[in-house]
């Protein structure tokens, strides 16, 4: 049987989240439509890490097969089988990924957040931008040391404030950003992910379809720590610059004014380590 058109995926990942948005936005339950959304997205991607691992099995399984082929008629059929499997398992990851992404740029054209997966990486076969853990991130790095990849990778951090998030935050993040990245043509943008500024940056890595590395914060795990643990995994990455917004260029009240914790940890800490550091300024 065929597969279904890519045009016909994108279509179906927009009608999908356009009806939850419909029905949803502008009535009581606006509140928790990141968390509904969250669910939906993360529903189909969680649907592709299922299929991909039966994918990786049917992989295992060839190259095993064909290790030990005898030229029998029993080990063919087995090959050809494995290989069929594969061969399918990847093509359904593929179209799965394009309805998961189509959703998401949905949502966030729709209502400006950027959902990010919890569990497992948001890689993309079709397109250059993808987010990675900072587990995985850290492991290429150990490679890139030993000489077993790349070593053109540059790390640029961004830590921002969760009220960060007005017209003037997001245009001197994305100036920010766009001048790090006339830097660093190779860059890779590391942040935990946080509400707000972080959400901005996120943003704009998918519109520049530029790599992201994910360190989460583990609060079940860390407790308040958590914010301070995920910033010292961002400067294991060795990064060539940190970027921070400890509060938004638009404060209003008290609390808005005073510097976002988390941010300015790192910000000193990297100082510490003679990594360069700038912040986003208003711009004058």
């Amino acid at each position: 049987m065929p597969y279904p058109a890519q045009a016909e995926i994108e279509h179906l990942g927009l009608t999908v989240t356009n009806e939850v948005l419909d029905v949803f936005l502008n009535t009581a339950l606006e509140d928790h439509l990141p968390i509904i959304m969250e669910g939906l997205i993360g529903g189909l991607h969680s649907a592709i890490l299922r299929i991909q691992r039966e994918a990786d099995r049917s992989h295992d399984d060839m190259r095993r097969l064909i290790r030990d082929f005898d030229g029998s008629e029993i080990k063919d059929v087995e090959l050809q089988d494995a290989t069929r499997s594969f061969n399918r398992g990847e093509a359904a990851v593929m179209i799965m990924e394009v309805m998961r992404d189509a959703a998401n740029e949905n949502y966030t054209a729709q209502t400006g957040e950027v959902w990010t997966p919890w569990r497992g990486s948001a890689k993309n076969h079709a397109t250059t931008y993808a987010q990675i853990e900072v587990k995985e991130a850290l492991r290429a790095k150990d490679r890139r040391e030993q000489g077993l990849a790349d070593p053109g990778t540059e790390v640029v951090v961004f830590r921002g404030a969760p009220k960060a998030n007005r017209v003037n935050d997001a245009n001197r993040i994305y100036d920010a950003l766009n001048w790090a990245l006339s830097q660093f043509p190779n860059m890779q943008l590391a942040t935990t992910g946080n509400l707000g500024a972080e959400q901005l940056a996120l943003k704009w890595a998918r519109d520049k379809k530029i790599k992201t590395i994910l360190s989460k914060a583990n609060f079940d795990k860390f407790k308040a720590a958590a914010p301070f643990k995920a910033n010292d995994d961002l400067l294991l990455l060795d990064p060539v610059l940190v970027l921070t917004l400890e509060c938004t260029l638009e404060p209003v009240t008290e609390e808005e004014h005073r510097p976002f914790g988390p941010a300015a940890n790192i910000g000193q800490k990297a100082r510490e380590k003679g990594i360069r550091t700038m912040q986003v300024t208003p711009k004058k």
